[in-house]
């Protein structure tokens, strides 16, 4: 009998799901009435300035919560954590998904290449005409195996707004089945969209509340559907990476659920195997490349850098952008990486744990306490979900896919710190049209840097794009300005003659930090070191 997703079986779950973690979330919760104490004064200070009836209840509660019995307190706190939990709680509708599936093709066949997707509408609703411009890579038939047997925890790479519908399509393609994954709730205010999402295992996410107990919620929520078996999607990174660059500094939270997941159900003597799968999502080009790197460089440079667009150009910029997009061929490879068990150990096609010298290790034995037996521990368990992010990020690392646009921007850039110095990247980036480099000149660099791709390629350090294979460095250029011509509201390179103006340094540094963790391009994103205990 062919094995059923789990998620398939939400709906008839939903509510003993519900059940479970408000259970969980109010057994947990030592003192009441701090923890409403926090919500209410959380709570208070985000609604004060529309007021309305939520703020009214929230005021309300405040005033009472000193007169009111432990018991009261109890049944109060079991009240606001089931509204959440319901809340947040997804769905899943097998006939939309079903739909979705086949509406996701002619959706990013016109996102990806909308004059091929126009010509043969009929055809852009069969998934493998999308094969040869969305390639999808990595040990699929391992993690195959491994979703029969226990639940698969995808950490995806983020770059843009597409990935959750790029990432979605390359489960479909790969023949990998669905995941449950978190949205922000603002983006159930569309109607059509919120259809969708809510009826294909979406869960909401509202970032405005910022108390404990929604944080409680939110994670006993994933901790349960994880150990129910359903299959889960987290973008570690947290957010959109704004540089351009591969992630090197997670956000675990979300992914601590997993680990919690395992030891618990180790805990209660049925250990439910959890495999972590990195994957990185590789653009040829980034649908929001221009709003994202301002958006680093003003954090980073805070007064040093000063948006040159206010907001009314960027309505113009808008529809400048969607007239471009009809008229880009684009590129996008989703390559997932080798499985991973809780704590970092690469796992084989039955769900073994191997260590690094490659013997056979028992998962359960890193959850086991002083007394011999598997139990939770706090400490512990954060300590291991440190230890995995590290190599998701080495996962991360060795499967990034590098293509024309990374490799010239990269050569690009260098020729930009040569002539001006390696100073203050600021100082740097304010060099517009005023730096220029022969075009045979910078295809000698790319060919350089493309052999020294190969070098890392060989050592599993790199993935080298299929456009790049057995190009020439002129030909990889041509194809790097076919596609920023194509796209960007501002130019990228412009051809001058025989030479090439840096024209928008903005854009070369986000498309040549694609690089920069690999040793191939200028780095001024590496993580800041922790600072040493005193």
């Amino acid at each position: 009998m062919p094995h059923v997703a789990p998620i398939f079986q939400f709906n008839s779950q939903r509510r003993a799901i519900v059940d479970e973690v408000v259970e969980r979330v109010c057994s947990a919760i030592r003192d009441p009435l701090h923890t409403l104490n926090d919500a209410a004064y959380q709570e208070i200070k985000r609604l004060q300035r529309g007021g309305g009836p939520e703020y009214a209840e929230w005021r309300s509660l405040a005033r009472h919560l000193g007169r009111m019995s432990d018991s009261e307190h109890r049944a109060k706190l079991e009240d606001y954590a089931r509204k959440y939990a319901w809340d947040v709680a997804g769905n899943f509708d097998p006939r939309v998904y079903k739909f979705a599936s086949r509406a996701m093709a002619p959706l990013l066949g016109a996102l990806m290449s909308p004059r091929a997707t126009v010509r043969n509408l009929p055809g852009s609703f069969d998934l493998t005409a999308l094969d040869g411009r969305v390639l999808v890579q990595g040990p699929r038939e391992h993690i195959k195996k491994l979703a029969e047997i226990g639940t698969i925890v995808f950490v995806p790479t983020h770059l843009s707004n597409l990935d959750s519908v790029v990432f979605g399509f390359a489960l479909e393609r790969a023949g990998l089945p669905p995941a449950t994954y978190g949205a922000g709730k603002n983006l159930f205010t569309n109607p059509v969209l919120s259809y969708f999402m809510h009826n294909l295992g979406a869960y909401r996410v509202d970032r405005r509340l910022r108390h404990t107990l929604y944080k409680d919620v939110l994670k006993a929520y994933s901790c349960v559907l994880i150990e129910r078996g359903y299959h889960s999607l987290f973008f570690p990174g947290g957010t959109r990476s704004r540089s351009g660059g591969v992630e090197r500094k997670l956000k675990l939270g979300l992914a601590g659920t997993a680990v919690e997941a395992f030891a618990r159900t180790a805990e209660e003597g049925r250990p439910r195997k959890v495999f972590f799968v990195p994957a990185t999502i590789n653009y040829q080009l980034t649908l929001e490349a221009e709003t994202l790197v301002d958006d680093f460089l003003q954090e980073e440079g805070k007064a040093r850098y000063i948006i040159e667009d206010d907001e009314s150009t960027r309505v113009g910029r808008v529809a400048s952008f969607m007239q471009k997009l009809l008229g880009l061929d684009g590129a996008c490879v989703v390559r997932f990486s080798r499985p991973l068990d809780c704590f970092g150990n690469y796992v084989d096609d039955e769900g073994r744990s191997h260590d690094a010298r490659g013997r056979v290790v028992d998962a359960v034995s890193y959850v086991v306490g002083r007394a011999g037996r598997p139990c939770r521990d706090g400490a512990r368990d954060a300590e291991y979900t440190r230890e995995l992010g590290d190599r998701v990020v080495d996962g991360f690392k060795r499967d990034t896919v590098i293509m024309a646009t990374h490799v010239v921007a990269a050569c690009a850039f260098d020729k930009l710190s040569r002539s001006v110095g390696r100073g203050d990247i600021f100082a740097m980036l304010r060099h517009r049209d005023d730096v220029s480099v022969s075009r045979a000149e910078l295809a000698e660099d790319v060919d350089k840097l493309v052999a020294r791709a190969h070098v890392l390629e060989e050592k599993g350090e790199i993935v080298i794009g299929p456009a790049l294979k057995s190009k020439s460095g002129a030909a990889i250029i041509d194809d790097a300005l076919k596609a920023f011509a194509g796209y960007h509201t501002h130019e990228v390179l412009t051809p001058r003659g025989s030479d090439l103006v840096l024209y928008d340094t903005r854009l070369l540094f986000y498309y040549q930090n694609r690089l920069a963790a690999h040793g191939l391009a200028f780095d001024a994103i590496a993580p800041k070191p922790r600072a040493r205990a005193s």
